[in-house]
């Protein structure tokens, strides 16, 4: 279908309620695909096709190329089958965002509030004596094929256990401890290294490498105490907040764990929207003094 027949059947198209549900779905669709790409190499690269394939079809459609917009058209049955191809990674991980939108107990919390003041209060004392260390928090994707790369644990989590595990003269200290259910399930363990060339900070080593590895295929939140600068980061989804300190560790820990579990559609829908508003929404000028500030 040409772009000009794609305008003539909008404007034929009568506005009854049935079709208006029928774009609103569309439009719900297409929104459910960008906040799931947000903050992934997926954005960037569906930014790419979209602004290409929208400069092709105006070209072809005004310039009236009819063996091109042929072309086109038969080329969209190969993206079809291309895109899964290129996107394998970042399917299976919207995938399994969208298979923890639970229809039942919408109003669970995670298992791991129990530990957050230990390791917040491990984090500060690690980053005072500039002491690498790598948390991972386990949420509903499971690690358990990275858990199995280090040395069994099973201990409660306390701020002074973790200070040892990453002491630098200790066996255990060079790998990441991954908490599960607020107990510590292993230590020393083995993390994917993500594949971004460009790091937000060139000063990021294999640290925080890693830490954006296991957000990209997993939902787990990780803290990173940087061993150069002392810097504590957060990282999740394949996103970094950074230096942080105790307090405000403390409370994203506290949020991402409040609304880890069993999110109920209606509610998950709604946080997106507030998400996507809030980031399209201007800011104020004390908001951004803040933010220079940081």
């Amino acid at each position: 279908m040409s772009l000009q027949e794609v305008i003539w059947t909008l404007q034929t198209l009568p506005l009854d309620w049935q079709n208006i549900l029928d774009i609103l779905l569309v439009a719900a669709v297409f929104f459910l695909i960008l906040q799931l790409a947000r903050g992934t190499r997926a954005l960037s690269l569906l930014r790419g096709i979209a602004v290409f394939l929208v400069i092709i079809a105006l070209l072809s459609t005004l310039l009236n190329l009819q063996a091109f917009s042929w072309l086109l058209t038969r080329s969209l049955t190969v993206l079809a089958v291309a895109v899964p191809v290129i996107f394998q990674d970042e399917l299976r991980l919207w995938l399994d965002r969208l298979g923890r939108v639970s229809f039942f107990n919408p109003n669970s919390l995670g298992e791991a509030t129990g530990p957050i003041d230990a390791i917040c209060d491990a984090a500060r004392e690690l980053s005072i004596r500039r002491q690498g260390a790598l948390i991972v928090l386990e949420r509903d994707v499971g690690v358990q094929e990275y858990v199995n790369t280090g040395v069994m644990t099973d201990a409660h989590v306390t701020s002074e256990l973790l200070q040892t595990i990453f002491y630098p003269k200790t066996v255990l200290h060079d790998g990441a401890v991954i908490i599960r259910n607020g107990r510590i399930a292993a230590s020393a363990c083995t993390l994917p290294l993500s594949a971004v060339r460009n790091m937000p900070d060139p000063s990021m080593g294999l640290r925080h490498r890693a830490a954006l590895g296991i957000s990209e295929v997993s939902d787990s939140v990780t803290i990173v105490v940087s061993e150069e600068s002392g810097r504590i980061s957060v990282v999740e989804g394949g996103r970094f907040i950074r230096k942080l300190d105790a307090d405000r560790l403390r409370k994203i820990l506290n949020e991402y764990i409040r609304t880890q579990e069993n999110v109920g559609p209606l509610r998950w829908i709604a946080n997106q929207t507030n998400q996507f508003i809030n980031r399209i929404r201007p800011k104020s000028r004390a908001n951004q003094g803040q933010t220079k500030a940081s």
